[in-house]
This record gives structure tokens, sequence and C-alpha cells, in this order.
């Protein structure tokens, strides 16, 4: 079986609003970070460096999320992030936000790989095709 890699997220009181829970739009933040932790994980770069050092995009043209649980600063957000769909010139990643054991969103986000600086449509390169492929863990949509 492929590595889950977990991505741990400090939540703290700025993040909250006056029901002393995380804000609704900081979640998708969360995910994001943590699927951009992911590539720096196995490749070294971010999205920053992606994009300026091998002129790769990978902007989202979807984004799903289904909250169970709120999130609070009580403790670490571990986010379980893993590549869920390949295609041609997109990827899928599924994320899983966690507390104390207790999951608390979870979420599907798809991005397409573009030329940075032409903003086009393009397949990722050969060896960025291998590595989603090497940690590829298909999620059952309902």
């Amino acid at each position: 079986m492929s590595e889950v890699y977990e991505h741990d997220i400090r939540v703290t009181w700025g993040d909250c609003d006056p029901a002393k829970i995380v804000y609704t739009a900081r979640l998708p933040w969360f995910a994001l970070d943590a699927i951009n932790g992911w590539w720096e994980h196995h490749t070294g770069d971010g999205w920053f460096q992606m994009e300026l050092d091998r002129n790769l995009g990978t902007p989202f043209v979807s984004m799903r999320m289904d909250m169970s649980h709120p999130v609070t600063p009580r403790h670490v957000l571990r986010c379980k992030v893993w590549p869920n769909r390949l295609g041609e010139t997109s990827v899928g990643f599924r994320v899983e936000g966690y507390q104390d054991g207790t999951l608390c969103f979870d979420g599907d986000f798809v991005c397409v790989f573009i030329v940075a600086k032409e903003f086009r449509k393009t397949r990722p390169p050969e060896e960025i095709r291998a590595l989603v492929q090497a940690h590829l863990i298909p999620t059952e949509t309902a």
C-alpha cells in the first residue's frame, strides 16, 4: 500500500470566529496547505518553486469538502493527503483533517497541470506522473 502523507497544522486563536471554532473559509486553506506539503515532501518543491523553477503550475479546477466536526485550537490538525486520481493533464488529491483522532473534514481537490508562463494546459513531466502514480490511492466516490 502506498504511503499516506500526514501534514500537521497548528490551529491558532486567529483562525477562529466568535463561535470559538475555525472560520469555515480557513478549512480549504488548511487542505491546500497540506497538498502543498505533499508536493514539498515528495519533490522538495512546493507550488512556488514548481511554478518559478520548473515552469509547472497546478491551478485548481474543482474543490469539494464536507465538514463533520468543528476544528479548534485545542489540538493539532493532522491532515492526511494522497493523490486519488491521475488524468492525462490533471491530478486529484484526497485530504482528510483530524483533530485528536476525530475526522473534522474531508475533501477532494482536482488540479490541472499547466505550462506556467503560458497558462496553457499540459501533460505533467514524466517524473511527476511517475511520482503521482507511485502514491496513487483511488478513492471511491459516492
